[in-house]
């Protein structure tokens, strides 16, 4: 299966201070940043939730250029799902079909935004009634009526559809039961934070069972993980480290430390740190550890062509969107065009191929 690419739009530099991150966005950068990873190959960027509203970043970033697509942080119960429809099949069509609605439940409640759930399970199950509803207004042609525990609508119907079909395209992360269900009924992309090999095999057997459990086919997997090149291997550990120290440097006066009961992506951070800070051949925890856990953090480093076997790895076992950014991103987009994302596909392509002829060899 081909591989995707993608980067990250954020509107600062992810060394500076935390203080930075309030600040108005900087659309010079912003337009830089978007052709920089337009230019290197990524199929699409995130945009996260936390500063600027992300729809509004994608409207003005696919102004600006012509193919890249974006992965769109959405929280779902923040707005009116018919709502959030409407906005997300306009944005598909200002952008050309360009879009993602990736849904985060997140791992605790935003009381300041009016989000009161605290239960993790709820919150997965408030979310499988967004999404619901959600593809129902992209998808049915006649007013529907939905009532639900946490959403109750009355002659729901949108007559703008989305331009991509059957409509946009849908992705989730998460760590719980309730994470892998809803993925597995909503999404084609479900997001994982890099861990050991050994334990992203797990994950992956975990998501094909549940989906075989009823019935449906699994979603594709998206890996995250940051990405930290040198000329050698020791040039690339030793920018690791001090990309680590400027981390924590900058995060230890605000770091806001995960609760680990409710967040379980942090807490699986926390649990493969303990058993060490680097695993496999270049997968490192102290990028993580650095700003408290709790975020797509840990980091795959050293030369080029180790970053591209790491990958290759991920591949092999059933990876196939890779969520890569750096923690300079204009700079590290472009070297990761260069040196990391052509090798990949290159090698993705050969594995198909010889995998086509033995298949046509065996029949």
């Amino acid at each position: 299966m081909a591989v995707e690419f993608v980067g990250g739009l954020f509107p600062r530099n992810q060394l500076a201070p935390r203080g930075a991150y309030g600040q108005k966005p900087d659309l010079n950068y912003l337009r830089d940043l978007a052709r920089a990873h337009e230019h290197a190959g990524f199929d699409r960027v995130l945009i996260a939730n936390g500063g600027p509203d992300p729809a509004v970043l994608a409207a003005y970033a696919a102004s600006q250029t012509e193919r890249l697509g974006f992965m769109i942080a959405h929280r779902p119960g923040l707005v009116a799902p018919t709502v959030a429809a409407r906005a997300f099949a306009t944005l598909d069509h200002v952008t050309g079909g360009r879009i993602r609605l990736h849904a985060i439940t997140g791992h605790a409640a935003e009381p300041e935004h009016g989000d009161t759930l605290t239960d993790k399970n709820e919150r997965y199950a408030q979310a499988d009634e967004y999404l619901d509803i959600v593809r129902r207004s992209w998808t049915e042609d006649a007013p529907f009526d939905y009532e639900g525990k946490y959403f109750n609508v009355k002659g729901a119907y949108s007559a703008l559809k989305p331009l991509q079909k059957p409509h946009v395209p849908i992705s989730l992360g998460g760590s719980s039961d309730a994470a892998y269900r809803v993925a597995v009924k909503h999404t084609d992309l479900y997001a994982l934070w890099a861990e050991p090999l050994v334990d992203i095999r797990a994950r992956i057997d975990k998501l094909k069972a549940i989906a075989a459990e009823v019935g449906v086919e699994a979603p594709r997997v998206s890996l995250s993980v940051r990405l930290i090149i040198g000329e050698t291997e020791d040039l690339a550990w030793a920018k690791a480290k001090d990309i680590a120290a400027t981390l924590k440097r900058n995060h230890d006066a605000n770091v806001a430390r995960i609760d680990r009961g409710h967040s379980g992506g942090a807490q699986r951070q926390v649990d493969v740190a303990e058993r060490g800070e680097v695993h496999d051949k270049a997968l490192y925890y102290g990028t993580s550890s650095a700003i408290g856990f709790g975020t797509d953090s840990t980091s795959l480093v050293g030369t080029p062509d180790t970053i591209v076997e790491s990958l290759l790895a991920y591949y092999d076992l059933g990876v196939t969107t890779f969520l890569n950014r750096g923690y300079d991103p204009l700079y590290d987009a472009i070297d990761y065009g260069r040196w990391i994302i052509p090798a990949v596909r290159e090698e993705v392509a050969r594995r198909e191929q010889a995998a086509g002829r033995r298949q046509s060899a065996a029949a």
